[in-house]
């Protein structure tokens, strides 16, 4: 294990989230620094035993799914149905700054160890919860006890009836943004709430619903239809106001090309042999490009079509916005993402060779993030934990 070196290191989370959601939102903070610790059943999180699986089963106990999750994070295992590891859960938070989860509503209350509690023990922790339909200590919901995954929130809170191709009926996003959205505001969530404990001595709740943050995520459809009435439908590859503004078909693949702002649009005309598009009248600025978008679309495309897609990035790089459309083997070829560390070889347990994971997308110079412990396996960290915490270890049951 290297150090820590985020700007996080001095903050200490109790993680009981499980799946993806949860798991996100400590990974983000674990990457900036965050000291983890990850509480599991004894069973472990259900997401461990997710593939792609390592080939020596034995010397590790989760799969890709949970890797790419829950690295620099310790595990420890508690059951929080019985007496003596409740009695231990209570005793661990009057060590950290914040605890999270993301059960169902009431669960926690239901083993004695819900917000109330863990306030009146500790009134500076900060207390976060992750939850498909939120939490009825901020909002009472209609759908508070509904079970909640990544497509609910996505079809909830309007992704999914905005993306895919023109007249059709929507599709979800590839990532499961429902989850991966709401974990990321909860993260930030915790932060500042945590920065104004420090300040003011007093701990808060923190909620965040899978249906609010996707319907943040489209905040576009809100303004629009409060503004005009307007219903926004699956808009296909292109956008709205913009054009040229999208996804063109080459000889091997796709790109990704826009050029919306005149200038733009006017080198892209040079580069691709038709300047006289410029003085067009269907051409002759933004609008009028959008109110004429077959036209132009075809006009690109009959130059795309007959090149591949590095040689259509190569003509318009550095003048016209461009990127080629990457599949993950396109990623693993890109010098960007080695340079920029968004690819990292970690370490596995057992016999078995380093997993490459998506590295942390936040950059700093003074206080860097990193990936510096590989996964735990389940409750690899019981004891090392429970004795930072000034407890015994936990006796093994039979």
């Amino acid at each position: 294990m290297s150090e820590r070196t985020g700007p996080l290191s001095d903050l200490r989370i109790l993680d009981l989230t499980q799946a993806l959601a949860g798991p996100f939102c400590t990974m983000l903070l674990a990457d900036l620094g965050a000291d983890v610790i990850k509480v599991e059943p004894p069973r472990g999180d259900m997401a461990r035993f997710l593939g792609p699986h390592p080939e020596d089963r034995q010397g590790c106990d989760y799969g890709g799914y949970f890797a790419s999750i829950n690295r620099n994070k310790r595990s420890i295992v508690l059951d929080l149905k019985t007496e003596t590891d409740r009695d231990t859960f209570l005793r661990l938070v009057d060590t950290v700054d914040a605890v999270v989860e993301n059960a169902r509503v009431g669960v926690m209350d239901r083993l004695g160890v819900g917000y109330e509690v863990l306030h009146a023990r500790q009134p500076r922790l900060v207390y976060a919860a992750i939850r498909g339909f939120g939490d009825p200590r901020t909002g009472e919901s209609p759908y508070a006890d509904w079970p909640a995954f990544d497509i609910v929130a996505q079809s909830m809170g309007g992704l999914v009836a905005t993306t895919g191709p023109l007249g059709s009926r929507g599709m979800p996003c590839g990532a499961s943004v429902g989850d991966l959205f709401p974990g990321t505001l909860a993260a930030l969530g915790m932060v500042s709430a945590v920065h104004a404990a420090r300040r003011t001595g007093a701990g808060q709740f923190v909620d965040v619903a899978m249906y609010d943050a996707v319907l943040s995520l489209c905040e576009n459809i809100v303004y629009k239809y409060a503004g005009e009435g307007r219903v926004e439908h699956p808009k296909g590859f292109g956008h709205p106001a913009l054009c040229p503004f999208d996804i063109y078909e080459t000889q091997d693949g796709a790109a990704a090309i826009a050029a919306p702002i005149d200038p733009q649009w006017k080198l892209l005309c040079e580069i691709i042999g038709r300047p006289d598009l410029v003085e067009d009248e269907r051409c002759c600025n933004v609008f009028e490009r959008v109110a004429h978008r077959d036209f132009v679309n075809e006009a690109i495309l009959s130059w795309t079509r007959c090149r591949t897609t590095r040689e259509v990035v190569a003509a318009l790089a550095r003048q016209v916005p461009v990127g080629p459309v990457n599949t993950a083997a396109d990623i693993f070829a890109d010098p960007h993402v080695k340079i920029r560390g968004m690819l990292v070889e970690v370490e596995q347990p057992g016999e078995n060779r380093p997993l490459t994971l998506a590295g942390p997308p936040i950059k700093l110079t003074g206080t860097p993030t990193g990936i510096y412990r590989r996964p735990p396996r389940v409750g690899e960290h019981t004891d090392e934990v429970l004795a930072e915490a000034g407890l015994s270890p936990k006796k093994e049951t039979s």
